[in-house]
């Protein structure tokens, strides 16, 4: 497979040099793309790179994770207005070693294949290299005017930000360009890629490794992702989406992709999701005919939570997706976990009441009209039951007799109350 034309027509190719297409055509190649470990986990803003690492190695390509053990310590400033807070040794360790597990989800590691993906941290070549080594080495190659004419750096020094620009920070485009020099020479890397903003640290880089040795380098970046109304890609009023499941549950990852427009369903299936280009052509003409139906966002929510999560996590979000919005059963609801529950039900009112009222056994009149206000009053809550219309753990209450206990706690905690088709309460029992 021709790894350019795939991401071209993914909608994944922004800026390429000169020659890497002809490099790539002329031999397996390596690539690497670089990681800043500043958190514990990747988020999906990260995912466009990764899958382009992926598509890599699935076109015959050797692809290199380099997670910047070193650079996280000092922060990048593309796309940044304010100075990154630095990371201490102990946080990078434990940062790096919770990324390449999750990368693990989407490069072959550990085959014996030529191509088999390896992952690099810059920390173990920068950990000993002095500075005066480096200022003699490097920073002698690369003028302050050609440093100073990256977008990157203009952006900061343009008034953009009222902090200007922390030498350090100034030193990371000679930094990340080293990073290539290294591994070109040995790891026999020939291509560096990355998101748009990284077009200027990685042409130093290549600029670099051809005044240092003389070598061939190449480059080729991803169009930084955003919706399709201009808003940033990624983005929730809860903050990131991660791909950590103790920062976002697998429901709502899930969720996140089921929710996206129509617009960016169509480029976002090309992106995050390995499927053939007729296969999406085709989702995507049986979309536009039926457009209510959301073929694209379910099938994207498949791909990307399978993918990220498992299969499993997948059929879970699924199941725990229809009991708010299709005709579940009690049963589907006994199996959700405690995490996976309030996250179907994040938002719906709730009551506290204590263990000791369900020890014994309350009536269901008692629970929904007198220890909580689910119902203002008795008779309003007797009238609604013998209309079919209460519910309590997604089984509707046949008499008003009906008498609740323990054994109705999901999660040994919740009880959930339906109130006719749509409002939902949750009693909580402590």
């Amino acid at each position: 497979m021709n790894f350019v034309e795939e991401l071209k027509w993914r909608g994944m190719l922004q800026d390429i040099m000169p020659g890497t297409e002809e490099q790539l055509s002329k031999e397996m190649t390596t690539a690497y793309l670089g990681i800043d470990p500043t958190a514990d986990s990747l988020h999906i803003g990260h995912l466009c790179g990764v899958m382009m690492l992926r598509h890599f190695q699935h076109c015959g390509h050797k692809p290199l994770a380099l997670i910047g053990g070193a650079t996280g310590m000092i922060g990048d400033p593309s796309g940044k207005s304010k100075e990154r807070n630095l990371l201490d040794e102990a946080t990078l360790a434990h940062n790096v070693a919770a990324i390449k597990a999750q990368l693990e989800h989407f490069l072959d590691f550990n085959s014996d294949a030529p191509n088999a993906a390896e992952l690099v941290n810059n920390y173990d070549w920068m950990k000993d290299y002095t500075f005066l080594d480096f200022a003699r080495n490097v920073g002698k190659l690369i003028t302050v005017n050609y440093m100073m004419a990256k977008d990157s750096v203009k952006k900061r020094f343009n008034g953009e930000c009222s902090d200007g620009m922390s030498f350090t920070e100034f030193t990371y485009q000679l930094l990340q360009g080293y990073d290539f020099v290294y591994l070109n020479e040995h790891k026999n890397c020939k291509l560096q890629m990355g998101g748009s903003d990284q077009w200027g640290n990685i042409t130093t880089g290549t600029e670099l490794i051809r005044r240092m040795n003389g070598g061939e380098a190449f480059a080729l970046t991803c169009p930084l992702i955003t919706k399709a109304d201009g808003g940033k890609f990624g983005k929730t009023e809860s903050g990131n989406v991660w791909l950590d499941r103790r920062y976002t549950s697998p429901y709502k990852f899930f969720q996140f992709w089921m929710n996206v427009s129509d617009d960016d369903a169509k480029r976002y299936i090309k992106i995050f999701t390995m499927l053939p280009k007729d296969e999406i052509d085709a989702l995507i003409t049986e979309h536009e005919q039926a457009p209510h139906l959301r073929v694209l966002q379910k099938r994207l929510a498949q791909e990307v939570t399978t993918m990220v999560h498992s299969k499993e996590d997948y059929e879970a979000a699924l199941e725990a997706s229809n009991i708010l919005f299709g005709n579940a059963t009690s049963d589907s609801l006994k199996k959700l976990d405690k995490e996976t529950f309030l996250s179907v039900f994040e938002g719906v009112p709730t009551f506290q009441i204590a263990k000791s009222d369900v020890e014994a056994g309350i009536s269901i009149i008692e629970l929904i009209a007198e220890k909580t206000n689910i119902f203002p009053s008795k008779g309003e809550a007797r009238k609604m039951i013998q209309g079919g219309g209460v519910s309590v753990n997604k089984s509707k209450v046949e008499s008003i007799d009906m008498q609740i206990t323990a054994d109705a706690l999901l999660n040994d905690a919740y009880i959930l109350v339906q109130k006719g088709k749509k409002n939902y309460f949750i009693v909580e029992v402590k």
